[in-house]
C-alpha cells in the first residue's frame, strides 16, 4: 500500500494559529490550535506580539504531525494563510522585532489616512490599489512604526528594517532569513502594491516615504519559495503556498469561476466574489483586490471587509458574560421570538464595506423595559447578517450580477439561528462547506498544486461538498423591514468618535 503524503496548512489568524494536516481528498486527519494573546494599549489600538505568534506557529506544527501520528517525511509542502493587513517591521540583521505587529483592526492611524485625503489622493490609491484610504491596510500602519521606533525613517533607508505581513515574517523566520516574500493576494492589502502593473508603487511608497528596500518580492501565490531552515523540524520541508486569509478561503469554497461568492464568519466576515482575470472598481465601498497568482495568471476578486462579526460574539462571552462559550450564543438568541425591535451595531473599531467609517463606534438601539439578554443576544447575531446584506447588495449593483447562492465557511457558519436569519435576510439559498476551515484548506491546495499533490483546479473543484442548505422562509415585506430598521441603527452609530 503506498505511503500517504499530507500538506501542513498554517493559518496564523487574527485570535489564534492552527496547523491541520491535509490529505489526497482534501480531509484534516488532524489539528491543532493556539490562542493568541490581544494588546490593546488604548483604545481602538490593537497589538500583537510577533515573537508569539512565530512560537506559536512553530509549536502547533510539531504538536500537529505528533498528533497525527506521522513523520514529517510524510509532509509535502506548507501553505501558509495568513491574517492580513497586520504589519510587522523587523531588523534585518538580529531578526528582532522593531515594533509589536499593528492588527488589521487598529485604526491608531485614523489621522494619517485624514491626511491623505486632505491631499486629493483617495482616488489616485483606488485606481492603483483597488482600496479606500484607510488605517485598516499596512501602509500607514508602516509609517506609525517608522515614526515612533529610535531612527526609525533612518534605519528604514539604510536596509536596516525589513517589513512584511505575516506571511512575509514566517517566512522569514521558517527560512532563517534566507526569503524575504509575499504573494500577490497580500501584497495587494497594504495601500502600496499597484493591483493592475503587480509592482511595488513607487508614487504611493514616496507619498508615505517609505524605502522600497523594506518591502517584499512579490511571488505567485502557489510556487516553492524556499525551505524550512535545518533543524526547524525534523527535516528541511517545501514552503510552497501563500495566500491572504480571505482569498485563501475563496479558493478553498473552490469559487474558480465568475461570480462565484463566498462569506467567511471569523472575527470579522469577509464577502468575496471572483471577478477573473480583469479588476472590477468599485464606486460604493468595496475593495479590488487580487485574489491569488497561479503561474504567469493573476484572478482578481471584489470584497466586502465587515470588521466585526464573530468578535461581537466573543464580547457577548467575555465582557457581557451572558454566555460561558461563543457555541452558546444561537441558543440565548432562540430564547426569544424575534428582536423585540432591538438592533445593535458592532462598530468597535469603526465600520468597514460599504460604509467605511473609522469613526463609528458600537451602539445598541431600541431598548425598552422589556428587552432582555435573549433579544440583546439576538440582536448580535441578526447583525452579522444584516452587516452580510449589506455588502452583497452592494455587490450585486457594482458587479452587475445576480447572486443564486451563497457558500458559506468559518466559524460563525455552523450557527444555525444565524444561517437561517442569513438565508431569510438575503432571500437566497445558503451552502455550508463540508470543510469548515477552507482558509487552511486553501491554501494546502495552493501548495499542493505547487508540489504535486493536484493536478489542477478542476480536480480541486470535484472535492468540494456541502455539509448543510438553508432556504429563506420569511415574507419579503418582513425582510425589507427589518433591514430598513438596521439601517436606521447604523446611522446611529456612524461618526460618534469623531471629535
Amino acid at each position: 500500500m503506498p505511503k500517504k503524503s499530507f500538506i501542513l496548512a498554517i493559518d496564523e489568524g487574527t485570535t489564534g494559529s492552527t496547523a491541520l494536516l491535509i490529505d489526497k481528498d482534501g480531509q484534516a486527519v488532524a489539528r491543532t490550535y493556539r490562542e493568541l494573546n490581544q494588546i490593546f494599549p488604548n483604545p481602538g489600538w490593537v497589538e500583537h506580539d510577533p515573537t508569539e505568534i512565530l512560537r506559536n506557529c512553530i509549536d502547533i506544527t510539531r504538536e500537529v504531525v505528533k498528533k497525527a501520528g506521522i513523520s514529517f517525511t510524510d509532509i509535502k509542502g506548507i501553505g501558509i494563510t495568513n491574517q492580513r493587513e497586520t504589519t510587522v517591521i523587523w531588523d534585518r540583521s538580529t531578526g528582532k522585532p522593531a515594533f509589536n505587529a499593528i492588527v488589521w483592526q487598529c485604526r491608531r492611524t485614523a489621522s494619517i489616512c485624514e491626511e491623505l485625503r486632505h491631499r486629493g489622493l483617495e482616488p489616485v490609491v483606488r485606481q492603483k490599489t483597488g482600496l479606500n484610504i484607510d488605517a485598516y491596510f499596512s501602509a500607514t500602519k508602516i509609517r506609525w512604526i517608522l515614526d515612533n521606533i529610535p531612527n526609525g525613517q533612518k534605519r528604514a533607508e539604510n536596509g536596516e528594517l525589513l517589513f512584511g505581513t505575516i506571511d512575509s515574517w514566517l517566512i522569514w523566520n521558517f527560512t532563517g532569513g534566507k526569503e524575504h516574500v509575499t504573494d500577490y493576494s497580500n501584497a495587494s492589502r497594504t495601500m502600496l502594491y499597484n493591483i493592475n502593473t503587480l509592482q511595488w508603487d513607487d508614487e504611493l511608497l514616496d507619498v508615505l516615504k517609505i524605502p522600497a528596500l523594506m518591502m517584499p518580492r512579490v511571488m505567485p501565490s502557489s510556487m516553492v519559495y524556499g525551505e524550512t531552515s535545518p533543524g526547524l523540524f525534523e527535516k528541511p520541508l517545501p514552503i510552497a503556498g501563500i495566500a491572504g486569509d480571505q482569498q485563501a478561503a475563496l479558493f478553498g469554497q473552490a469559487c474558480f469561476d465568475l461570480g462565484m461568492v463566498k462569506n467567511t464568519y471569523g472575527t470579522g466576515s469577509f464577502v468575496l466574489v471572483n471577478t477573473g482575470d480583469k479588476p472590477v472598481f468599485s464606486e460604493a465601498g468595496l475593495i479590488t483586490t487580487l485574489a491569488w497568482g497561479l503561474g504567469n495568471k493573476v484572478t482578481y476578486a471584489l470584497e466586502g471587509s465587515i470588521f466585526v462579526t464573530g468578535a461581537a460574539v466573543q464580547w457577548v462571552r467575555d465582557e457581557l458574560k451572558l454566555i460561558k462559550n461563543s457555541s452558546e450564543i444561537g441558543i440565548l438568541a432562540a430564547t426569544v421570538p424575534d428582536n423585540g425591535g432591538v438592533y445593535f451595531v458592532p462598530a468597535f473599531v469603526g465600520l468597514g464595506a460599504p460604509y467605511w467609517d473609522m469613526y463609528a463606534r458600537g451602539a445598541i438601539v431600541g431598548l425598552t423595559r422589556g428587552s432582555n439578554k435573549g433579544h440583546i443576544a439576538r440582536a448580535v447575531e441578526e447583525s452579522i447578517a444584516y452587516q452580510t446584506r449589506d455588502v452583497i447588495d452592494t455587490i450585486k449593483s457594482e458587479a452587475c450580477c445576480q447572486i443564486p447562492v451563497l457558500r458559506v465557511d468559518g466559524g460563525g457558519s455552523v450557527d444555525e439561528l444565524l444561517m437561517q436569519f442569513q438565508s431569510n435576510i438575503l432571500g437566497i439559498p445558503i451552502q455550508r462547506a463540508r470543510f469548515s476551515e477552507t482558509t487552511a484548506l486553501g491554501t494546502a491546495y495552493l501548495a499542493g498544486l505547487a508540489v504535486g499533490m493536484w493536478h489542477d483546479t478542476n480536480e480541486i473543484s470535484r472535492q468540494w461538498q456541502t455539509s448543510a442548505s438553508y432556504y429563506p422562509d420569511m415574507s419579503v415585506a418582513e425582510r425589507e423591514r427589518l433591514h430598513n430598521n438596521w439601517k436606521r441603527a447604523v446611522a446611529c452609530a456612524k461618526g460618534w468618535a469623531k471629535q
